[in-house]
Order: structure tokens, then C-alpha cells, then sequence
């Protein structure tokens, strides 16, 4: 018996789920692993995380932000019990119903579901903020960055450092040009794999929340891109249309510049998600990452068209090699 098993048992003997039984959850790119606890009496169930420090990680944010989006009338799982020392939280199961799994049994659905998805981001936008810190265009540059030096240097064992200063330069005089203006709680990881369907609630809190505990302050496009532009699941080009028209027509915000920050943050967020799957497949022993580059390269190229992206789109061309089968082997043989 490992010493987080039994930290683990010394938290859920404390609460109604202590003779529960136990089943692993499905994981993420994280340290982070879930368990379903099943009381065996009442068929009640709650999920435990563990988050272990030891590994960097840190159960406070997902609790602040948590008690946040539920305050604002937002279905985020409620904390039932914590040991933020130790890295445990036992939470309300909001189930197994991601979109991602809905939307495979039942197609019919796809409107219907992204028309909530997108109604919760006008509902959150709408709400009082909280104090978190900036995703500003310094750390958005920095994290588009990685495309060149993990993706690019991955594949080909080094990265265009010229290259990358006129990316840098360009890229973040782009951000700050395009994404200024209001800021609102972005969750940064909002998509079909990270939402669960609840039609049994009402109105936005039909929308199950997970995943949000690296909530910043950022651009309202943020998350309509990661829900869009999904790496994980196609979302057909009519849906993200009308709900960015959707979006847009709740907000009041200027159609023209919502557009242009959208096509921008897909390009920042497409580029860093390039360096992340390429630095999981060969830094961190995860090659199945690399399946999902294609798609992302495919978002990327389409979001490099819009003119506003111009004075970086040809440096990247030139210095992102193609996601080429013999290029991705390369990453998933490292």
C-alpha cells in the first residue's frame, strides 16, 4: 500500500463515502488521477482527485475557482471534502455524459449542446470577475513560442533562433493590438472532452464545467476558440459560425474586432498547443499526443489567413516543418 493510498483512505474515512468502493477514472495530460467512489448501500458516487504536490501540482485553484463558477450559478462539482497539504479533493460526479460521448451516441444533439456551451461563456462574461492573473500578451508569445522550440526542434533537432526573435517580436505586437479591451475569466481547456451534459438542470447549468483550474483573466474569444477549434473532435464549420454569431449578438461586442481576436487566439492557442503535444510525446514518454497534431496543424494554417496575421504567417510557413508522417515519427519514436 503506497503512502498516497493511505492519505487517500485517511481523507474518505472522514466522509459518508468512507465503505465506498473504488474504480480508476479516466486521467489527462496531468499528474492528476480521479477515482469513482461508489457507496455500496445508497449507490451515491463521488470522484476523488489526486493531485500529488511532489509533481508540481496544487489543489487550491481548482477549489477557489470552483466555489467561484458555482457562486455565479455555473454547474462546476461542488467540494465535498479537501487536504490541500497532501493533494485531495473528494468531489461531487457530475457522470460520464462528456459531449465528446453524448454527441457520439446522438449527433442530433450537436446544436443543441455548443448553443449551451456558448451560453455559459456569455453567462460567465457577464458575471462579476475574479482576481486571477493575466493570460497578457507576454505569456500568450511565450507559450505560441513553444511551436518552434518543441514542435519545430523536435522534428528536426533544432529551431530557427532568427526565426523565433521576428515570431516573438511580430507575434506579441499582434496580441496587443488585437486582444486588448475587457478582460473576462477565461478556463483555458474549454471543450467537448471537458464538458458533461446534465439535461436533467436547467438553462447554462445543463453544462457540467471541469478542467478549470488554470482559470486567467483573457480575451471573451479564448474559450469560444478552444470550444471551436477543437483538437479532440470536428466541429463542422456551421456550428462555429453561428456561435460565434451567437456569441457575438449576446455580448454586444464589435463584430469585426471579436472576429479578429478569434482568429488570432485560435492561431496562439494552435501554436502552443503544437509545442505542448510535441513536448508530451518527447519529453514525457506520450506519443499518442502526436496523433492529434494534424488536426491541429489544420486550425493553425486556416487561422494563419486572416489578414491581421500576415506579418507572422510566412515566418512560421518557413520555420514549422509539415506534420508530415515521417515528421510525426520523429517525434513519437524520441
Amino acid at each position: 500500500m503506497t503512502n498516497r493510498t493511505v492519505l487517500a483512505e485517511a481523507l474518505i474515512a472522514q466522509t459518508p463515502w468512507a465503505g465506498a468502493t473504488r474504480a480508476p477514472l479516466a486521467g489527462d495530460a496531468s499528474n492528476r488521477r480521479y477515482e469513482r467512489l461508489t457507496d455500496p448501500i445508497s449507490g451515491r458516487t463521488a470522484v476523488l482527485m489526486d493531485a500529488p504536490p511532489e509533481k508540481g501540482e496544487d489543489v487550491e485553484p481548482f477549489v477557489r475557482i470552483s466555489e467561484y463558477l458555482r457562486e455565479v450559478g455555473l454547474s462546476a462539482p461542488e467540494i465535498y471534502a479537501e487536504d490541500a497539504q497532501y493533494g485531495f479533493l473528494l468531489l461531487e460526479d457530475l457522470g460520464d455524459d462528456l459531449f465528446s460521448r453524448v454527441l457520439k451516441r446522438d449527433p442530433s444533439q450537436e446544436r443543441q449542446l455548443y448553443e449551451a456551451a456558448t451560453d455559459v461563456l456569455i453567462h460567465l462574461h457577464d458575471a462579476p470577475s475574479l482576481s486571477l492573473s493575466s493570460y497578457d500578451p507576454a505569456l500568450m508569445t511565450e507559450l505560441a513560442a513553444l511551436s518552434l522550440t518543441k514542435y519545430a526542434h523536435g522534428i528536426l533537432g533544432h529551431h530557427d533562433t532568427d526565426a523565433l526573435g521576428r515570431f516573438e517580436s511580430r507575434f506579441s505586437d499582434i496580441l496587443h493590438r488585437e486582444t486588448s479591451g475587457t478582460k473576462v475569466v477565461i478556463q483555458r481547456d474549454y471543450h467537448a472532452e471537458n464538458l458533461i451534459w446534465l439535461p436533467d438542470r436547467q438553462g447554462v447549468q445543463r453544462v457540467g464545467l471541469l478542467d478549470f483550474q488554470s482559470a486567467m483573466l483573457g480575451h471573451p474569444a479564448y474559450d469560444l476558440v478552444s470550444l471551436l477549434q477543437d483538437v479532440r473532435r470536428s466541429v463542422p464549420a456551421g456550428i462555429e459560425m453561428r456561435m460565434i454569431n451567437r456569441y457575438i449578438a449576446a455580448s454586444g461586442m464589435d463584430d469585426h474586432d471579436f472576429r479578429t481576436a478569434y482568429s488570432v487566439l485560435g492561431a496562439q492557442r494552435n501554436l502552443r498547443i503544437l509545442g505542448v503535444f510535441a513536448r508530451l510525446a518527447t519529453e514525457y514518454g506520450k506519443p499518442h499526443y502526436v496523433d492529434l497534431i494534424p488536426v491541429t496543424w489544420a486550425h493553425l494554417m486556416r487561422d494563419l489567413e486572416h489578414p491581421a496575421l500576415v506579418s507572422v504567417a510566412d515566418v512560421l510557413r518557413e520555420a514549422l516543418p509539415k506534420p508530415t508522417p515521417e515528421n510525426l515519427a520523429k517525434l513519437g519514436a524520441s
